[in-house]
């Protein structure tokens, strides 16, 4: 007598499985936007406490170089690019060096294999920890300027160029952090090359850059934070070109999205190994 194996049999358990397995529906794709305001929600809430000391250091570090500075420098355009720079320095020590060691530990303990659960875009997980910690920045950079314009005698007329500034020298030095941190082998590595990234940021954004040499002029112009910088600096003038500062503001913008992206890319790279 032959068998007939379970598997053909029409009403047998295995096959009214398969059959349910094949009914069932998958829910629809998770959007990138929504997913994206969950992510910055959770990272807000989650970096809240233990970040607000960090922002406090950052802010006055920027200040206190601008009173060191003071004793050298009286106004001018000298001053413009240095209260420019330590604005912006707020900006390259949360967004690039915290963020650095933030997704160097979390590659490090293992916590990519928590997010690559999460049905999210792998984009909202970068973009969404990467504006959390540029919302960090707010306070410390309005201050900052601030006190800097006060410290030198600058007009406060157009501080609110600082409202497109801040998102995208945020979203460049930010998305430039996250990619360190994600392909730095070691949590360590990526701790160095945020601090290397925030020290850049430093001599090359904050001193004039016609006291520089040529060769120090061209790195400068590779570094994300700096076309902020100068858009920044030029809203200081009496009559500013706004063509220049837009000018600068649109350079930032596509070095933003270029960094964002190949952040991304980074944490599609660390997350599958």
């Amino acid at each position: 007598m032959s068998v007939v194996p379970a598997e053909v049999l029409p009403g047998s358990a295995l096959s009214v499985a398969e059959d349910a397995v094949d009914a069932v529906e998958l829910g629809p794709r998770a959007r990138l936007w929504p997913s994206l305001a969950a992510m910055y929600r959770a990272q807000l809430s989650r970096a809240r406490v233990a970040r607000i000391p960090l922002l406090f250091v950052a802010t006055v570090q920027s200040v206190g170089i601008m009173v060191m500075m003071r004793g050298v420098v009286d106004g001018g355009g000298e001053a413009r690019s240095i209260v420019a720079g330590a604005s912006v320095l707020v900006v390259a020590f949360v967004g690039l060096n915290l963020l650095a060691q933030y997704f160097g530990q979390l590659r490090a303990g293992g916590g990519l294999d928590h997010y690559a659960t999460l049905p999210v875009p792998p984009a909202a997980v970068v973009l969404g920890a990467a504006g959390a910690y540029a919302s960090f920045t707010v306070p410390g950079t309005v201050v900052t300027a601030v006190v800097g314009c006060v410290l030198f005698g600058l007009p406060m007329a157009h501080l609110w160029v600082l409202v497109a500034v801040i998102p995208l020298a945020g979203a460049a030095l930010a998305g430039l952090g996250a990619a360190l941190g994600l392909l730095a082998p070691r949590p360590e590595l990526a701790t160095l090359l945020g601090q290397l990234g925030m020290s850049a940021a430093l001599l090359l954004g904050v001193l004039p850059a016609d006291r520089l040499p040529t060769v120090v002029q061209y790195a400068r112009d590779l570094l994300p934070s700096t076309y902020g910088v100068e858009a920044f600096a030029r809203s200081f003038g009496a009559h500013p070109d706004w063509a220049f500062v837009v000018g600068d503001l649109a350079v930032c913008a596509g070095v933003g999205v270029a960094s964002l992206a190949v952040a991304t890319w980074a944490y599609r790279r660390a997350a599958v190994r």
